[in-house]
C-alpha cells in the first residue's frame, strides 16, 4: 500500500512539473507590452488662427500622445503632413504654401522622435473679379447690398466669403422671398494667374406676406392670444417673427408644446400666408421643494407652488413658503396680464414675515396692489400701494411698537448679464422710493429711498472683479418714527461680512444696543481667480455701516478669503471674514448658494 502511494505521488509530481513548464513557456512567448512612443511635433512659420487651424488638421500632432501610436503609423502621418498643412492654410487664401518636413529619430533607445515642419506661407491669393447678380422681382430691393461685400483686390478669405453669402441669404429670408434660389455661387482660384473669381447669382422669386393667425388649442381665449401676435396681416413674411411668437407662447408656460404652421398652399393671389398656431396645454400645477443653508439665517426649508393658468385670460398664481430659524415668510402673487402679456401685469401680493435677528424682531403683514411694466430700455418698473401692519421690537427700545398704514412705493430694477447665475460680465441695479404721510395714510410720516448696485467684470482668462454698494436715506422726525422693517441695519452675508445679520448700526447709548438708522452706506470690493474648472478663490473687503444723526456709529471694515464653486443654480460661496474694526476681532465663516445677480 505504501509503495503504491509513493509511485502515485511521483506521478502527480511529474504532471505538476510539466504544467509549470508549459505555463512558463507560454509566459515567455507572450508579447511584452511595448513602451509608449515619445513624439514631439514642432510647427514653424505661422501663428495665430493660421497656426491653430494647422494644428487642428495636422494628424501627426493630434495623435502625438496616443498610447497606441506605432512607428509605421507615425511615418504614414508624417508623409501626409505637408498636404494637410496646405489644406489648413487654403481658407486664408494661401495657395502657394511650401513645407519643409523632417522627422528625427531618437538618439537613444526609448528617446523622443522629433517631427519638424517649417512653413513658408507665401503671398495670399487676391480676388481678381466678382460677378454679383440679384435678379427677379426683388432685384431692386434696397435691403440687398448694391455690391458683393468682397471686392477685387481683397485677399480671398473663405470665412469672409461664407459670411457674406450667409448674410445675403438671411436678407432673402427676412424680406419674404420664400422661393429664392442661389443659381450660382462659386469661388474659382486660377493657380497660374494666382487670382480668384467669385460668381454669386441669386434669383429672388416672388415676395410673400404674413396672413391672418388662427389658434388651434383649448385653453385660452383667442382674443387674449392675439395680444402675443406683434405683426399685422400684410407684413412681409419673416420666419424670425414666427419663431418669436412661438418663443413667447412657450415662455409663458401655458403650453408644453407650440407648433407654428405656415399654410403657404392656402395663400391667395396676394401671396398672404395664413398662420396656424397649434398648442397643447401644459400641466396646470407646478411644485418645488428646496432646502438650503446660509450663515445669516441658518438652515432653510422652502416650498413653492405655481398655478400656470387660471381662467381664459392667462391669470397666474404663485405661493412661496420659507422657514428658517431667524425668519419665516409666506408670499403669494396673483398676476393679471395686460397690454403686453409677456412683460406687463397687475399683481395682488399678500406677504407675511416673522423675523428675529441680532437687533430686531417682529411680524409684518403687507398687502400690495402693483402695476409692473417693462420699459423700452429694459427697466422693470413697479408702482405699488401697500397696506402694512407691523408689530416689532428693537433691542435698544423698550416694549412693542406697531405701524399701521398705507405706503405708496415705486421701484426700478434692471439686470444685464451674460449669465445671471454664473456671471462673467454684468450688473444688477435697483432704485426704491417709498413713503407715507401721518394722519393721511398712516400713523407716522417718513420718506425713504435706496440704491442697490452689483457689478461684475471679467478680465484675462481667469479673473473677475466684483463690487457692490447699497446706499439709503430716510427722511423722518426721528428713527423711532420709522418701523423696524424700514430702518437701515448692516452686517451679514450680503452686507458687511465678519458680522452677523443686522448686527451693525447706530447704537443707543443707554442700552448699548443697535437701534437702526435713517442712513445706510455699505460697499464691497472683491477679486476672484479661477483655480481649476468650476473652483475659484476670492480676496475681498467689505466696509460701511448704518448711521443716524441722533446716535453714534463707526465706520466698520472687514477683509477675508473665499472659495467659489460654480453650479447650475449659481455659485456656492464660502467666505472667512476678519472683522478688522471690531473691538474683539475674529474670523466669521459665511456660507451661501445662489445666483451672482
Amino acid at each position: 500500500m505504501d509503495s503504491f502511494t509513493d509511485e502515485h505521488r511521483c506521478c502527480l509530481f511529474r504532471r505538476m512539473l510539466r504544467r509549470v513548464g508549459l505555463l512558463f513557456f507560454c509566459i515567455v512567448l507572450l508579447p511584452m507590452p511595448a513602451a509608449a512612443l515619445s513624439l514631439k511635433v514642432d510647427v514653424e512659420g505661422v501663428e495665430g488662427q493660421q497656426e491653430q487651424n494647422v494644428l487642428v488638421l495636422l494628424g501627426i500632432f493630434q495623435e502625438r500622445e496616443d498610447d497606441n501610436l506605432t512607428v509605421p503609423r507615425m511615418l504614414a502621418l508624417h508623409r501626409r503632413a505637408p498636404e494637410q498643412i496646405r489644406n489648413a492654410l487654403a481658407p486664408f487664401g494661401l495657395y502657394r504654401v511650401e513645407v519643409q518636413s523632417n522627422l528625427q529619430k531618437p538618439e537613444t533607445e526609448g528617446g523622443k522622435w522629433i517631427a519638424t515642419y517649417r512653413i513658408t506661407p507665401g503671398e495670399p491669393v487676391k480676388i481678381g473679379s466678382v460677378d454679383y447678380r440679384i435678379s427677379g422681382p426683388g432685384s431692386n430691393n434696397p435691403a440687398f447690398p448694391s455690391s458683393f461685400p468682397m471686392q477685387p483686390g481683397d485677399v480671398l478669405l473663405h470665412a469672409d466669403y461664407e459670411r457674406a453669402k450667409s448674410d445675403i441669404v438671411t436678407i432673402t429670408s427676412q424680406e419674404g422671398y420664400l422661393d429664392a434660389k442661389l443659381t450660382r455661387h462659386v469661388v474659382i482660384v486660377d493657380p497660374v494667374a494666382y487670382d480668384a473669381r467669385i460668381e454669386f447669382h441669386l434669383e429672388t422669386g416672388s415676395r410673400w406676406y404674413l396672413g391672418s393667425v388662427t389658434f388651434k388649442q383649448d385653453l385660452l381665449a383667442d382674443e387674449f392670444l392675439e395680444e402675443f401676435v406683434d405683426f399685422e396681416p400684410g407684413d412681409v413674411y419673416d420666419p424670425d417673427i414666427l419663431l418669436g411668437l412661438q418663443g413667447k407662447l412657450i415662455g409663458m408656460e401655458y403650453y408644453d408644446n407650440v407648433e407654428i404652421v405656415p399654410l403657404k398652399d392656402q395663400a391667395g393671389p396676394d401671396r398672404r400666408v395664413p398662420v396656424e398656431v397649434v398648442a397643447t396645454r401644459n400641466e396646470p400645477n407646478k411644485y418645488r421643494v428646496g432646502v438650503g443653508f446660509a450663515t445669516d439665517i441658518g438652515p432653510r426649508f422652502s416650498l413653492d407652488y405655481r398655478r400656470r393658468y387660471i381662467g381664459r385670460y392667462g391669470h397666474k398664481l404663485k405661493m412661496e413658503l420659507q422657514i428658517a430659524p431667524v425668519n419665516q415668510s409666506f408670499i403669494a402673487e396673483y398676476r393679471i396680464p395686460f397690454r403686453d402679456p409677456v412683460s406687463d401685469y397687475y399683481m395682488i401680493r399678500p406677504e407675511f414675515y416673522s423675523f428675529d435677528t441680532a437687533s430686531r424682531k417682529g411680524d409684518l403683514f403687507k398687502l400690495s396692489a402693483v402695476q409692473s411694466v417693462l420699459t423700452p430700455r429694459g427697466w422693470r418698473r413697479n408702482i405699488a400701494l401697500d397696506y402694512r401692519y407691523e408689530d416689532y421690537e428693537v433691542d435698544a427700545e423698550e416694549g412693542t411698537n406697531t405701524f399701521n398704514g398705507l405706503v405708496p412705493n415705486v421701484t426700478w430694477s434692471k439686470i444685464v448679464a451674460d449669465d445671471p447665475l454664473n456671471t462673467r460680465n454684468g450688473y444688477r441695479l435697483k432704485y426704491l422710493l417709498q413713503g407715507t404721510v401721518e394722519n393721511v395714510l398712516s400713523e407716522t410720516s417718513f420718506l425713504s429711498g435706496s440704491v442697490d448696485l452689483k457689478w461684475i467684470k471679467s478680465f484675462g482668462e481667469r479673473y473677475r472683479f466684483i463690487t457692490r454698494t447699497t446706499l439709503g436715506a430716510t427722511l423722518a422726525d426721528s428713527v423711532s418714527a420709522v418701523p423696524a422693517s424700514q430702518r437701515f441695519f448692516a452686517g451679514g452675508d450680503n452686507s458687511i461680512r465678519g458680522w452677523g445679520l443686522d448686527a451693525l448700526g447706530p447704537i443707543d447709548p443707554d442700552t448699548g444696543k443697535v437701534i437702526g438708522g435713517r442712513y445706510l452706506s455699505v460697499g464691497s470690493l472683491e477679486i476672484e481667480r479661477e483655480i481649476r474648472g468650476a473652483l475659484s478663490g476670492a480676496l475681498f473687503t467689505d466696509f460701511g455701516n448704518a448711521f443716524d444723526p441722533e446716535y453714534s456709529s463707526d465706520w466698520e471694515q472687514s477683509a477675508g478669503l473665499g472659495l467659489r464653486y460654480a453650479t447650475p443654480i449659481g455659485p456656492v460661496r464660502i467666505d472667512a471674514a476678519y472683522a478688522i474694526t471690531k473691538d474683539d476681532p475674529g474670523v466669521r465663516l459665511h456660507f451661501g448658494l445662489g445666483p451672482d445677480l
